[in-house]
């Protein structure tokens, strides 16, 4: 007898933490900085490499962050965010914005998107996104955004990240 999907379960992990963050370590991703502004007016940013295309029609795309993370009011609530590709020349600035540190916007150039997001000077694509829903798994919120506006630089080689390293693209 097979039980109904709801009643099913994932067995225990075989795998510790450490052995499973190596292995996602292996899928090499782009690099992106999430913005907003939170309604106090401050600006809000962090680097995320969890940015996924999810329709055309309409146009939306996902990415998670922490539930533990210290931007998580601000990005739950509001309305709109932006999502800046990092260009290969922006590894400074992915580091910047991984870390937890004071003054992170110092010094940092960026446009006002029309929702009020900052919009990175130099990213490789920007997505104005329309906070459209949330979803709580696990020990992250998965975020889906409604673009409401993109632009890219042509020609812009991209910045990667792979295996705990930043990379930038080699054809093959």
């Amino acid at each position: 007898m097979t039980l109904p999907i709801a009643l099913r379960r994932a067995s225990r992990p075989s795998f510790s933490p450490r052995e499973f963050r190596a292995c996602l370590g292996m899928f090499a991703t782009g690099v992106t900085i999430v913005t907003a502004r939170a309604a106090s007016g401050e600006l809000v940013g962090l680097t995320a490499n969890s940015f996924n295309s999810v329709s055309l029609e309409p146009p939306l795309v996902l990415w998670s962050l922490a539930q533990a993370a210290g931007s998580m009011p601000a990005l739950s609530t509001g309305s709109h965010y932006a999502i800046n590709i990092l260009a290969a020349d922006q590894k400074a600035l992915a580091e910047r914005f991984a870390a937890q540190r004071e003054g992170r916007w110092d010094g940092v150039a960026w446009t006002e998107g029309a929702s009020g997001s900052p919009l990175l000077a130099g990213a490789a694509a920007t997505f104005e996104c329309f906070n459209r829903s949330r979803y709580d798994e696990g020990d992250h919120v998965i975020f889906v955004g409604e673009v409401e506006r993109c632009a890219h630089r042509a020609g812009a080689a991209p910045l990667l990240f792979h295996g705990g390293k930043f990379y930038t693209e080699h054809p093959l």
